[in-house]
Parts: C-alpha cells; structure tokens; sequence
C-alpha cells in the first residue's frame, strides 16, 4: 500500500526556539506509526501541524494526505479530511452524557433539532466499536480514565475518521486498560484505520509498532521497521547516547536514623463515613528511597496528600514523627514548614502555574526565603532560579519562558525544582516520571540519588513497577487504604508485588 501521508519539510518556528526543523513524515496506508522522542523534540508539535492546531501558513512545507495537497487552517479542516487526534489530557464533557459527548459538535439531526434516539442508537453502535460495554446515557465524570480514553475513540470513529493520531493515550492508564487500549488500536487497523502514536513507554511501541520514527530536537533522526527495532536502539536515536542502566546505580550507606514514621494512620473522607486509610504505619530513614506500589484507587496519593497538610480535608488520626518529634500538620503551610515536600502526580492541575514564568514557579513555595519585609527580591529571585535551572538541566530558552510552553519533562524539572528550593528533609514523589521520555527520567533519577546521598529521604510513589524495583530501597505496597505488604528490594519482584496489590 502507498503512503497516506506525506509531510515534507515542516518548519515551526515559536520566539526564541525552532521546534520543528525540516522533518520529513511519511505514514503508509493502514499501518500503527509510532512517534517517538524526548520532551520537546517536537512530536507534539508535528502532531499540531498536522490536525491545523497550527494553521497553514504558521509553519513551512507540504502536507499531502489522501494524495491530495492540504492546507489546514484549523481543527475542523483536518477532521473533515478524515483526521481524529486525541490528547493526554482528554477532551470530554464531564456533566455530558457518553451519547452526548460522541457527537458533541456534529450532532444527528434536521432543522436544528437534534435526533436523540437515533443519537443513542449510533452511539451504541461506536461503543460496541471500541469494545465498550456500558449505557450510553450515563455521565462521563462515572466512568474511569481507561474508559474515558475508549469514548473519546469512539467519538473519533463516529466522524469517520481515516488517521486515527494517539497523543501518550496510555499515560494515565494502569496495565490492564493499557492491554485493552493497545488491543483496540490493533483491532482498529484490521479494519482499515491507519494510526499514530506518540508514546514514552518504550515496550509498548515494540509490541504495536509497524514503523517507527525517532526525533530529536526538532529534526527526523530515523524511520526504523518492526524488525529493526529494539529499546537500546530507539533510546540511543532519542538521546543520541546510549543509557546502559536506565536507572542508574547509588553507593552510599543508608543510615539507621529514623527520619519520618507514621503509626496507626485512619483517614476518612469528610462529611462521610467511607474509610480511605486503614491504620497505616511505615517508616523512612535518612538516604533511603522507599517506593509505595499498588494499583490505582488503592489510596497512595490519599496517603501523601494527607500527610502533606491533608488539603482534602479528611478527618485524620493517627501519629506523624518526623526525627523523633511528634508533630500535627493541619495545613501544607506547616508540612511545608516541618520539612515536607509534595510533587503531584497532576504537575499540571496542582504542581504548576502554567501562566506563570519558570522563575516565579522554582520560588513559589519558599517567597519568604527571597523575601525582605514581604516585598520579593527579583535579583535573589532570578539568581536562585538561575541556579536551579543549571542544575536540573531544565531546558528553557530563558527562566522568564511560561512553564504551559515547556515539555513535560522540562514542566516535570521545574516542578522538583520548586520543592528543593523549599529545602525539605523529606520529599514525596508522586508518579515523579509520568509521561516524560527516557532522557528525562534518567536525569530525574540521578537528581533522586543526589538527594539521597546528601541525608533526604524519598517517598516515590509508581505505578511503573520496573521503576520501583529500579529505585526503591525498600517497596510498601498498598491496596484497598492498607499496607499489604513490606519488602527489602532484594526481595521484591513484580510478581509479588502484584500479589500483595490484589489482597482485598
């Protein structure tokens, strides 16, 4: 079969930086074609220019698609051309219903009145489609992210679409629904739809890549084939070096001194009953990183974000010991105070100001520290940010660049970067690598055994499991707001962790 696009010599060019430099894309007709690169290597913007995000005449070179010659000035053009993308962050209606959403935009119907039968009858048809087994009247806010990401497909194949364009469609999925996804969009190609994808998850793009293709700063690296490709090849194109040990090795002693416990921890959600923490206890010491595992809803972030200041307001007891003193936390202010650090899992919705600058977000959470009489010094502010950015490696044209415009990973810097401004004993990690690139976890990963060689203790929570077994000292796993299970690394396996995570 020939090719159903064909993009030849895209140049974009933003203030300060060109993120698209000459790339050649070329995607064959009914083929998976997948994406690959670091933040900010230009995948997502290549994706832009395709779907007219960035119009015709905003960017440089040709678009053929379907053999014909396009010039999109905007969303709408390229999904009448048969174009359906669909972001990490999806784009649902939560207080709309499943049928709603499906064709929310080109509704059935004459005269404008829209035909709400017939509506939920196609409706159906989609979701039988996409393997979705589920009433088609109830909202999206009741469905889980897996699910959410299936409407969305199928509210893509309800306009008829032709290039199906996935942007990290897994990074928010646990393994399961992962399975699901990737199993649909094979299904999808035997019936003639071609798709790209975009993903960080290296094995993922073995398993379901036809043909890849690797970019880095902004330019076409390779298009390799199924048989030529291995995960030490596509990260040595990625990063133009080759990472041996992806999670790089520490050498130091962790100390026997105690430097966080918690004993007997309850948690129940406010104006309720409903338990989310059972009586937790576990304890860090000085230079150790120790890894919370467990399947999603199992009550890890529940745990962090109550004993960073519980900001959800949950009704708590239990006693929290940070080097021998008992202390009450009742607000991040004085979690912040005592020593703790929080980076979130969402650095979008609660780690970041994305209008802000990247020099007003690194000092964010320690003002008073660049502070006289209540009035921010801006030399301090810009030589601490300075100096943060050298040494996170945050690739920024300038620190006074909105962080919205960042890559993830570089997003992802800017947000550790915040916290260890802050000078915390403890710092807690939620989902620390969340779709960012292999480049950027690994320095994410040094950074984490920096802080650990010099006396920090790491509280990592992961739903990668070769990331915990990679980094972890120690491994709790959670299930159901319990402690199922404790193990030294040496002991830990996937296998076994998995078994203490499905203990109801």
């Amino acid at each position: 079969m020939g090719n159903i696009l064909e993009m030849k010599k895209i140049t974009k060019t933003f203030p300060g930086v060109k993120a698209l430099d000459q790339v050649t894309f070329d995607v064959s007709q009914g083929e998976i074609h997948c994406l690959v690169g670091e933040n900010g290597a230009g995948k997502s913007t290549l994706m832009k220019v395709l779907s007219g995000v960035y119009p015709y005449g905003e960017y440089e070179g040709d678009i053929v698609f379907n053999s014909s010659q396009q010039k999109f000035k905007h969303i709408a053009d390229s999904e009448k051309a048969g174009i359906a993308i669909i972001y990490q962050e999806l784009a649902l209606v939560p207080e709309m219903t499943v049928y709603e959403n499906i064709f929310l935009g080109h509704e059935i119907g004459e005269r404008g009145l829209v035909n709400w039968n017939e509506t939920i009858k196609r409706a159906k048809e989609m979701l039988k489609k996409v393997k979705l087994d589920l009433n088609p009247e109830i909202k999206v806010k009741e469905l889980g992210v897996g699910k959410q990401q299936l409407v969305e497909i199928a509210k893509a194949l309800s306009r008829d679409v032709k290039l199906l364009i996935l942007d990290e469609p897994t990074a928010a999925l646990n393994e399961s629904d992962c399975d699901n996804l990737l199993g649909l969009i094979e299904d999808l190609k035997q019936h003639g739809v071609t798709s790209i994808m975009i993903s960080h998850k290296l094995k993922e793009v073995i398993r379901i890549a036809d043909t890849v293709t690797v970019l880095r700063d902004g330019k076409t690296i390779c298009t390799l084939g199924k048989e030529e490709v291995s995960e030490s090849k596509l990260i040595k194109h990625m990063v133009g070096r080759e990472i041996n040990n992806v999670f790089p090795k520490r050498e130091h002693q962790i100390s026997n001194e105690v430097l966080f416990e918690l004993k007997n921890w309850n948690a129940v959600l406010p104006n309720t009953s409903q338990s989310v923490l059972s009586d937790v206890s576990f304890k860090v010491r000085k230079g150790e990183i120790v890894g919370f595992a467990g399947l999603m809803g199992s009550g890890r972030t529940e745990l962090a974000r109550s004993i960073f200041g519980n900001p959800d307001g949950y009704r708590i007891s239990g006693t929290l010991i940070i080097e021998g003193q008992k202390k009450h936390l009742p607000h991040p202010e004085q979690a912040i105070e005592a020593g703790i650090a929080y980076v979130s899992e969402d650095r979008k919705k609660n780690g970041l100001v994305l209008i802000q600058d990247v020099k007003r977000n690194i000092t964010l959470a320690n003002l008073k520290h660049i502070a006289q009489r209540r009035v921010v010094n801006d030399n301090a502010e810009i030589k601490c940010a300075q100096e943060y950015r050298e040494k996170l490696n945050i690739k920024t044209p300038t620190i006074e660049q909105l962080v919205v415009k960042l890559s993830g990973g570089n997003q992802q810097k800017v947000q550790v970067a915040k916290w260890l401004f802050a000078e915390p004993r403890i710092l807690i990690l939620d989902e620390p690598t969340r779709g960012i690139d292999v480049g950027a976890k690994y320095e994410i990963y040094t950074i984490m055994n920096r802080l650990v060689e010099q006396g920090m203790g790491i509280i990592m929570i992961s739903s990668e499991l070769p990331e915990i077994l990679g980094m972890s000292d120690r491994v709790y796993v959670v299930s159901r707001g319990r402690i199922t299970g404790e193990l030294p690394v040496a002991e830990a396996s996937q296998e076994r962790i998995m078994e203490l995570a499905t203990i109801h």
